[in-house]
């Protein structure tokens, strides 16, 4: 017997072996700046590594849990911030490529691993011995020398137990635990679902006559569509390159119709992909979340470790910005109805006739459109441009550094110097769309910075896009939305990139929910600065610099039908709010329910078996929920920041250096109303915000 156990020992350390010797998750990278080896990950080594890296994570938490010495900051605190390095290098590059690079294996893994990681995530917060010697090391905080930033990783961490059910009874964290694993499971699977409804459909048009409209440019896009799908014709498919110009500007009000029903009807019309029961368990199964930790709604439970601090200061700012928008976007509404007249539209303008009426009537008041500004944002300039802008502000230089790995042809990968040359982090960049990437546009990171001593661990950030693709003819030509998008992404990325904190849960963009969009706010400022623009706006093929007029009409036309949009936002606010303030279990109707929260803010008519919540990533499969507000608080505090660099300079480098010390580089080491009182000297307030939409 005893040789049979050990024959079953060796083989089990050979078995072992192998794996691991065949896994690049449990080698040291040997890769520029020890970057991910996307080049020798494959899929099958996700989940064995995930196994392994939750085993070892469990072994450093029991260590620190069985520690013989009293409970100190340093062994218990920082341990714990330092435990889970090979699950953070595994879950890293995982749920980065789930969204930006996924595919039905992917998906399969991350159904099988959410529920380990959900237990494994329970098991530490819900380990009574372990919340012991982080109470007891909480409890001593006022006799401790801490700093303010070790000050505030030890309240995070006493939070994310007291947050996470440490103080529940035995049966009440049994039940907590099945509850977020059965919370886990539905956000993924709504996720999912988007993107699988996404991808699925598309129109194949055969009649050209049917596009009128459509520029040079959009048909090719569409062209290639059909081509890639072996097709003659044009395919129109649901991504933002393709839905946004044709709705702007197809003449075809049927297509237009149909498009707008295909798009907002997204997971609401049964079938396999239909999310409406999803909706309403991930909003039950919070409900009981928060009722369990003992608050009477989700925002509850949620708002506390906000700037907004409670769901009244929510409801405060929403309906102080609607009430001072909303009389504004009924006039921008009936300009559009009074246009629409006089150019043959005998109706009332739907949705689906309002990016088309507006975008004719912002032509003739300023003539301005996207087909006249394409040219003039080729995307490598657009880069050069944003890059320059951060040269300009923090000094800080990019090199493309083909040695890095990447998971997409289509990725490039930056070297980011300091401004004296010193490595600073890697930034990835990732543009046009792929049936395996989901919509819209995002800023991650795929290594957090730290500090060892006097050993500066420096980030790997990722910005992931969707913009126009180039065509046969044409390099990618980017819309003016599409250039404000990539600097809100890339502002994301200089508060990633830029920061200097010691602890990682700290640093770069792990900051309270509706602070972390300032950042990302205020560089969308610099994008109709004539200063901005001279610099880098050329137009593609003659080289000829973007026309002093040209710049102006951006200018003026900027807040056209602003208040419209602010109202669109407020909108997605008020449906989030009214999903997770609820006091009961919801089982009525979900696309009733959401017309009665967005109501108050609609300008336009409501269209009958259309919803964005069984689609709305962001609250329902994103971290918002709770928390789509913070768009606005924000851009209250991005209007308010702004205004210094209007008063000083643009380019003002003692602005900027502020900015960088007080906010980019700070992370979340202090509360964030600390760090903008101490970059701008008082409180923000919205009548910076009104001034700039000229509302006031």
């Amino acid at each position: 017997m005893k040789r049979v156990k050990q024959l079953i020992l060796m083989t089990s350390i050979s078995l072992t072996t192998t794996v691991f010797a065949a896994n690049p998750f449990f080698e040291t990278y040997k890769t520029p700046h020890q970057t991910i080896p996307f080049d020798k990950i494959k899929t099958e080594h996700y989940f064995p590594a995930f196994e392994e890296a939750i085993k070892q994570h469990a072994k450093e938490v029991d260590n620190i849990v069985n520690n013989l010495q009293a409970p100190t900051f340093d062994n218990t605190i920082v341990a714990l911030e330092k435990s889970g390095s090979l699950l953070d290098k595994v879950g890293s590059p995982f749920f980065n490529l789930l969204s930006a690079e996924t595919n039905d294996e992917l998906q399969g893994i991350a159904e099988q691993v959410s529920p380990l990681l959900t237990e494994h995530s329970n098991s530490i917060k819900l380990n009574e011995n372990l919340f012991a010697r982080v109470k007891a090391v909480y409890d001593q905080k006022d006799k401790l020398k801490l700093t303010v930033e070790q000050q505030m990783l030890l309240k995070d961490t006493y939070d994310q137990f007291a947050d996470n059910g440490a103080n529940l009874s035995e049966a009440d964290k049994a039940i907590y635990r099945e509850l977020s694993k059965e919370l886990n499971l539905l956000q993924l699977q709504y996720g999912q679902n988007v993107l699988k409804e996404t991808n699925k459909y598309s129109l194949l048009i055969t009649d050209k006559s049917l596009l009128s409209g459509l520029s040079p440019d959009i048909m090719e896009m569409l062209a290639e569509n059909a081509k890639k799908d072996d097709k003659k014709g044009w395919l129109l498919n649901l991504k933002a390159t393709c839905y946004v110009p044709f709705m702007k500007y197809a003449d075809n009000r049927d297509l237009r119709r149909e498009l707008y029903m295909a798009y907002n009807s997204k997971c609401l019309n049964g079938g396999e992909f239909d999310n409406r029961e999803n909706v309403k368990k991930i909003a039950n199964v919070r409900l009981k979340i928060a009722n369990l930790l003992g608050h009477k709604t989700y925002a509850d439970y949620v708002l506390v470790h906000r700037m907004a601090e409670n769901k009244d200061n929510v409801y405060d700012l929403l309906n102080k910005l609607l009430d001072a928008y909303k009389p504004t976007a009924e006039k921008e509404v009936a300009e559009v109805q009074e246009y629409a007249d006089q150019h043959g539209a005998y109706f009332k303008l739907q949705p689906w006739d309002w990016s088309y009426y507006s975008e004719k009537l912002k032509d003739e008041k300023y003539s301005i459109n996207d087909e006249m500004l394409k040219p003039y944002f080729e995307l490598e300039n657009v880069k050069k441009g944003v890059f320059g802008l951060a040269t300009k502000l923090y000094g800080i230089k990019f090199k493309k550094n083909p040695n890095i790995p990447v998971y997409n042809p289509e990725v490039d990968a930056y070297d980011v110097m300091d401004e004296n040359g010193k490595f600073l982090a890697v930034l990835y960049t990732d543009f046009h769309p792929r049936d395996g990437k989901r919509a819209g546009a995002w800023m991650s990171d795929y290594k957090p910075q730290w500090m060892e001593g006097k050993t500066d661990s420096r980030p790997h950030i990722t910005i992931v896009m969707n913009f126009t693709r180039p065509t046969a003819s044409k390099p990618a030509l980017l819309t003016f939305d599409e250039v404000t998008t990539f600097l809100h992404e890339f502002g994301h990325s200089l508060h990633g990139m830029l920061t200097k904190c010691t602890y990682k849960s700290l640093s770069g963009t792990n900051v309270y929910r509706d602070f972390v969009e300032l950042p990302s706010q205020i560089m969308e400022n610099w994008a109709s600065e004539k200063d901005f623009l001279d610099g880098f706006a050329v137009h593609y093929q003659t080289g000829e610099k973007i026309p002093a007029e040209l710049i102006k009409k951006i200018k003026d036309s900027e807040n056209f039908n602003n208040a419209n949009f602010c109202l669109r936002q407020l909108s997605f606010g008020f449906l989030d709010m009214s999903w997770h303030t609820l006091e009961k279990p919801f089982e009525g109707d979900v696309l009733a329910f959401e017309a009665e929260s967005m109501d108050p803010t609609l300008v336009l008519p409501k269209i009958q078996n259309t919803g964005i919540t069984t689609s709305f990533n962001h609250i329902f499969s994103g971290g918002y929920a709770a928390g789509y507000y913070s768009y606005k608080w924000a851009e209250v505090l991005d209007a308010d920041a702004y205004s210094v660099f209007a008063k000083n300079g643009i380019f003002d480098k003692k602005t900027a250096d502020s900015f960088r010390k007080n906010i980019l580089m700070r992370g979340g080491t202090e509360h964030p109303m600390v760090l903008y009182k101490r970059f701008r000297g008082q409180e923000p307030t919205i009548d910076a915000l009104l001034k700039r939409n000229r509302i006031i």
